[in-house]
């Protein structure tokens, strides 16, 4: 199994993408800005698309996905996610207000794009890997993941704070080989990344202890010009594991 991180940003600039995990060539985690540096040919490969929820910067790409691909797409590409969450891209986006609305498109029959409902809790397989659906704790109804193949296993926390399901989760489980979590912060805004639904490190470090895994960590989706400074931090508060540093471009393979 092959995973590149298209982005992971906690915001944009030069080289910097927001949130966007590509396993092997066909299916997504998010959809944020990292998606676009992808070549047509790369584009017309993916198939699923796995939401953690409805912020922008995770979804930002799949209208001009959808709209670059439409006269290329023969089956329709799938987008999974909490009801909450596709709930909101109907509402919001592919509402014929801010975006047309593709899901019927070009026909009710025949769609580019298409929802499917998923609950925490949920293992979807997709031929050989597996896709299981885990409650966070964000500011709007969020998920992680954790994906499984014959060859070994990864998780992502999508955006989170102070949570036990995610961990709880993960513990089930017999290995983790990669974890990659958020820490969005510096300390200084512990009070914001309680009320916005976001780690730092004092908070991520309390969380990761519960992990009964040893997996190689790396630490996401930082605001843009503090990363230094969230990477420093997140070495001092977690004592538990040992972590890594993660950009646009990482590639691993599981």
């Amino acid at each position: 199994m092959e995973l590149k991180v298209l982005g992971c940003s906690g915001g944009v600039g030069k080289q910097l993408r927001t949130t966007s995990l590509l396993i092997d060539d066909d299916i997504l985690i998010d959809a944020g800005t990292g998606l676009g540096d992808l070549d047509l040919v790369s584009m017309s490969s993916i198939r699923h698309i796995f939401l953690t929820h409805s912020h922008l910067d995770h979804i930002a790409s799949i209208p001009f996905l959808v709209d670059t691909l439409f006269d290329k797409i023969k089956e329709p590409i799938i987008v999974h996610a909490q009801a909450k969450t596709l709930e909101a891209l109907q509402t919001h986006i592919f509402n014929n207000i801010i975006w047309p609305d593709f899901t019927r498109l070009p026909n009710v029959d025949n769609p580019v794009l298409k929802f499917e409902v998923m609950q925490a809790g949920d293992v979807i397989d997709m031929d050989g890997r597996s896709f299981e659906m885990i409650e966070v704790n964000h500011i709007v109804p969020g998920v992680g993941y954790r994906v499984e193949s014959n060859t070994g296993a990864f998780a992502f926390s999508g955006d989170t704070t102070t949570n036990d399901t995610f961990w709880a989760a993960l513990n089930k489980h017999r290995s983790l080989d990669i974890l990659i979590v958020e820490s969005a912060f510096t300390n200084m805004d512990t009070k914001l990344c309680k009320l916005a639904g976001h780690y730092c490190a004092e908070l991520l470090g309390t969380d990761i202890a519960k992990l009964n895994h040893q997996p190689k960590v790396y630490i996401s989706h930082n605001k843009p010009g503090a990363e230094g400074q969230i990477f420093a931090e997140c070495q001092k508060a977690i004592t538990t594991h040992t972590i890594h540093p993660l950009s646009g471009g990482h590639s691993f393979t599981i």
